[in-house]
C-alpha cells in the first residue's frame, strides 16, 4: 500500500495462472464437500435456495460455492460446466488483479471507481454463459466500466456482495449513486462489505471503528433504492472489521444497531436473509 497525502492507493496484484487458480479452486471445492460429508449433515453446501431456507431454520452453517474472481475459469470457457456440476453458483468477475475476463477496480483512496478497462470479449461470453446456466455474476471488484458491461450484457438482476457507499467513503471498491441506481432497476441486492476502510469516511483501517457506520451504509442504499435491495455482505477473510463486530457471531450486533436506527423487524428479516434468497430464487437454475 502507497500512502498518500490525503488517501492511499495499491497497485493491481499481478495476474494469476489459470492452472494454479484451477488447482486451488479443485482443492478447495474437494476440501468442502469432504467437510459436508463428514459432518453428517451439520455442515451443508446449498444446491438449491430451499436448502439455504432449511440451514436456517435447523441453525447450521450452509455454503453458497463461489469464486471470488474467475481465474479458475478456462478463457474458453471449456471448464464452466464442470464447475457447474461441482455446485459453484456464484462466480465474481475478477478481484483486484486482471484476468483474462476483466481486470477489476485497484484499492484506492479517496478515488472514483472509474479506472481501468472493462470487460474482455471473453468476460462478456462469461457473464452470458453464467445468465444461461443460473450462476449468479457478482461484481464487488469491477471498476466502473465493468459494472456498466455487466448491466448491459446481463438479464439477471445485478449483484454486488460487498461494497459500501462511494458518496459516503470514496473508495475505489465502492458504488456511486448512478451505480446504486442501476442495482436497483434491475431487482438487484448490494451487500454491504465490513471492511471498515470502505465505511470510514477517512478511508483509514482502524480496528476501533463503530458498528453506527455499517447502519449507515445501510440506511444510505436503502433510502435511495429501497430496502428490497440491500443486505449484509460481510468479508470477513482479510479485511479489517469493526471491533465491536470481529467475527461472524458478532452479527446480532450489527442487527441490534440497525433496529436502533430505525428498522423494523420485517426490514431486518430482509436485510439479514429474504433479499439474499429472492435474489438466488430470480437467478439460480
Amino acid at each position: 500500500m502507497i500512502r498518500t497525502d490525503d488517501g492511499y492507493r495499491m497497485p493491481l496484484s499481478p495476474a494469476v495462472d489459470t492452472e494454479q487458480a484451477k488447482a486451488f479452486t479443485h482443492d478447495v471445492l474437494a476440501r468442502l464437500y469432504r467437510l459436508e460429508r463428514e459432518s453428517a449433515g451439520d455442515r451443508r453446501v446449498c444446491r438449491a435456495v430451499d436448502d439455504g431456507r432449511a440451514a436456517w431454520v435447523d441453525d447450521g452453517p450452509a455454503a453458497v460455492t463461489h469464486l471470488e474472481g474467475a481465474a479458475a475459469v478456462e478463457p474458453d470457457l471449456s471448464n464452466l460446466d464442470f464447475l457447474y456440476a461441482a455446485w459453484v453458483r456464484s462466480i465474481g468477475l475478477t478481484w483486484a488483479r486482471p484476468n483474462a475476463f476483466a481486470t477489476g477496480a485497484p484499492f484506492a483512496y479517496p478515488q472514483t471507481p472509474d479506472v481501468e478497462s472493462g470487460l474482455t470479449d471473453a468476460g462478456v461470453e462469461l457473464v452470458r454463459a453464467c445468465d444461461e446456466r443460473g450462476i449468479v455474476v457478482d461484481c464487488p471488484h469491477l471498476n466502473a466500466a465493468g459494472f456498466r458491461d455487466v448491466a448491459e450484457t446481463s438479464d439477471a438482476p445485478l449483484v454486488v456482495s460487498h461494497t459500501a457507499v462511494h458518496d459516503s467513503c470514496p473508495s475505489t471498491r465502492n458504488l456511486t449513486d448512478e451505480q446504486l441506481d442501476v442495482v436497483g432497476r434491475s431487482g438487484g441486492v448490494v451487500g454491504i462489505s465490513l471492511a471498515v476502510e470502505n465505511l470510514r469516511a477517512d478511508g483509514d483501517q482502524v480496528v476501533d471503528t463503530p458498528v453506527s457506520v455499517v447502519a449507515d451504509h445501510v440506511e444510505c442504499v436503502a433510502d435511495r433504492i429501497g430496502t428490497e435491495h440491500v443486505a449484509l455482505g460481510s468479508d470477513f477473510d482479510g479485511c479489517t472489521v469493526p471491533e465491536p463486530v470481529g467475527d461472524v457471531t458478532g452479527v446480532p450486533t450489527i442487527l441490534d444497531t440497525l433496529r436502533e436506527s430505525g428498522f423494523e423487524n420485517a426490514d431486518i428479516e430482509q436485510l439479514s436473509r429474504g433479499n439474499w434468497f429472492r435474489l438466488l430464487d430470480e437467478t439460480w437454475r
